[in-house]
């Protein structure tokens, strides 16, 4: 199984967000994904929590954690959303770069579009790797 790993400053918001998206889109037996932050804050930001409640993923128990050395060696795929330099360098480790706006302190509906953005761009991933759930039931 692949291991993708999404950072972000905090750890409250898009990479909270991307992971979510990412277990919720691909097949649990190929891949899962995994979320840190170089600066990790207290909880998960409240807009955030309520944006992603609106599409059925509940994300009030999920905990920002540090992103470390050992961490991001779990992964093969590193994403990260706005922690620039401060992101670890893992040799070999593959790496992407989406930069999304943070969300903290925007409007919902602000949020919503970052919400979708990190969708789009997750499901891109998803399909790209061939890691996507296969379809249950009528797709129509």
């Amino acid at each position: 199984m692949k291991t993708v790993l999404f950072a972000c400053v905090h750890n409250a918001g898009r990479s909270q967000m991307a992971a979510a998206w990412f277990n919720a889109m691909s097949d649990p037996s190929k891949a899962r994904a995994i979320s840190a932050g170089t600066q990790p804050g207290p909880g998960v930001h409240p807009e955030v929590l309520v944006t992603m409640a609106e599409v059925g993923i509940d994300l009030s128990s999920a905990k920002p954690q540090r992103l470390t050395d050992d961490l991001a060696r779990q992964a093969m795929l590193l994403v990260t959303m706005g922690c620039g330099e401060v992101c670890p360098v893992v040799p070999g480790l593959r790496r992407e770069d989406w930069p999304l706006e943070d969300p903290k302190g925007k409007p919902v509906e602000r949020v919503r579009q970052i919400r979708d953005a990190v969708r789009a761009r997750v499901a891109e991933l998803v399909s790209r790797e061939g890691w996507a759930a296969a379809l249950t039931g009528d797709a129509g």
